[in-house]
């Protein structure tokens, strides 16, 4: 699983279409914004203020010594469903074994004091596993961990209604947290993970009712996955796969290496807003092979500087966003709080490049090209179906295929000075695009089929917005970069309503 940015099944046709150009870069492909000191708005500053747990044990509570390892795992393997543990201060600590966790009980409450920290020590794998429904974590810090890649350290088995609040997991392998359905995550500090801050992943099955609101997400996918496994797509703030239902609000999240938030595969019905996505080196978000969602009054700041001009400075010429839609829009047969995918009322502020939405004419199911190996879209249930001949009509020409369709993206702020990004050229793009169909030899999506259709009959629409600095927009395919008037007039007509003020930032 996971994003293909682009897979170029170059014929001599497609290659007419691609141009190369100089990326006019300024500094090295690695430079980075400074780390975030502060968030740009009030956003809780989670991580450098942790709210404190009880300094007594509340009434009834089973009480568990830093003094004794293993106590944690012991006592809750002793104790009754619906118990509440306070952790006195100190660094409490598991059996040696690797694998030594808790195991909680359904409903059962896992309480800090002030100063708690349950270590993995570098030994043990997971912190709290099992499937233990309406766990409450809170005020304690939970680092040190070692989970393999793709696994969490806690709610390892992703089981459903955990509650992790004004928690600190940081400093742990693989992902400092999973997700099961109703699961909530609040006020917490998810930090310097070495893959992950949260992996909403559910194996077999799907999650729903999410909420992350009022966390900081920072420093995370540290053991930099890409790099160790190029193209996949298995990095980042906090990843989602298969969620059906989630609120995303409230939280900074900065300095990730990657993506600041990355949904990827069929999720479906988020809202994601106020939040604060700055300084993260890929993307601020990825809304990947997905349906229907709300994105709205976000601050976006600085993001992409390092996976932009990366790809930039090796004469990459695809449109690298900071909000990037790859087969993913508005569904009606899908049902969720909308039937598009709205993204309005944000401000985009110096980040490389703006929003793109793009298709890949060889991905759809049963297609070798389909990154999403063994997924079809929500409305074919049996990838099987998905092949010659039926695909080439309805309604599988339409099904079969992950579509960006029905975007609306309005009164939104994008603000670009190129002397802060530090760039000249593939910094200050918009595009809305697909690369020429040639695989695999049966595919009814061949040529400009899809490039058509998500320029110009999707109902893709950007009007009243307004933008500060030098914006380019790419159409149909990375040749066509249009000045404002351009991508206003036919056959694009897109922007209307919107102001252009071409001076650098302000």
């Amino acid at each position: 699983m996971g994003i293909k940015w682009r897979h170029w099944a170059v014929s001599a046709a497609a290659l007419a279409l691609t141009l190369p150009a100089a990326t006019g870069c300024e500094s090295t492909p690695d430079t980075r914004p400074t780390p975030t000191a502060a968030p740009s708005t009030s956003v809780p500053r989670v991580c450098a203020d942790p709210a404190a747990g009880p300094a007594k044990a509340p009434a009834g509570a089973v009480t568990v010594d830093p003094a004794v390892a293993g106590d944690l795992a012991a006592k809750t393997k002793s104790s009754p469903p619906n118990t509440t543990f306070w952790l006195r201060p100190g660094k409490h600590r598991l059996a040696s074994d690797r694998y030594a966790q808790v195991i909680p009980k359904e409903g059962n409450s896992y309480l800090g004091a002030p100063g708690a920290v349950l270590d993995g020590r570098k030994t043990n794998q997971y912190a709290f596993g099992g499937t233990a429904r309406d766990v409450t974590i809170r005020y304690l810090t939970v680092q040190g961990f070692v989970a393999p890649h793709d696994e969490g350290v806690v709610n390892h088995d992703s089981a459903d209604g955990w509650l992790i609040e004004h928690a600190t997991i940081q400093n742990n392998s693989g992902a400092g947290l999973m997700a099961g359905a109703g699961q909530q995550v609040r006020a917490s500090c998810l930090r310097g993970n070495g893959q992950y801050g949260m992996n909403a992943y559910k194996a077999g099955g799907t999650i729903s009712g999410l909420v992350v609101e009022g966390n900081e997400i920072t420093g995370n996918n540290r053991d930099d996955w890409e790099r160790r496994r190029p193209g996949c797509g298995c990095t980042g703030g906090v990843k989602f796969w298969a969620v059906n239902g989630a609120d995303v609000r409230g939280n900074w999240v900065h300095d990730n290496r990657g993506a600041g938030l990355w949904a990827d595969t069929n999720n479906n019905d988020f809202r994601i807003e106020d939040n604060v996505l700055e300084a993260n080196d890929g993307a601020a978000l990825i809304y990947e092979t997905s349906y229907n969602a709300v994105i709205r009054k976000n601050t976006i700041r600085r993001n992409n500087w390092v996976e932009g001009r990366r790809h930039a400075d090796s004469g990459d010429n695809f449109p690298f966003a900071t909000v990037y839609l790859s087969e993913s829009g508005g569904e009606p047969r899908i049902r969720a709080r909308t039937d598009k995918i709205e993204i309005y009322r944000n401000v985009l502020e110096d980040n490389w490049s703006g929003i793109t939405l793009w298709e890949n004419a060889d991905r759809f199911c049963n297609s070798p090209a389909n990154a999403s190996s063994g997924q079809c879209t929500l409305l074919v249930k049996d990838t099987r179906r998905c092949a010659q001949p039926a695909i080439a009509t309805a309604p599988l020409y339409a099904d079969c295929r992950w579509k960006t369709q029905r975007v609306d993206i309005h009164s939104n702020r994008f603000v670009l000075d190129k002397s802060v990004v530090l760039c000249t050229v593939k910094c200050d793009r918009m595009a809305v695009l697909a690369n020429y169909g040639t695989y695999p030899d049966w595919s009814p999506y061949q040529g400009e089929r899809v490039a058509d259709a998500i320029t110009r009959e999707q109902h893709n629409r950007w009007h009243d917005n307004v933008y500060l600095g030098p914006w380019k927009f790419v159409a149909h395919d990375p040749s066509r970069i249009l000045d404002p008037g351009q991508w206003q007039a036919a056959p694009y007509q897109q922007d209307a309503g919107s102001t252009f003020r071409a001076r650098e930032g302000g």
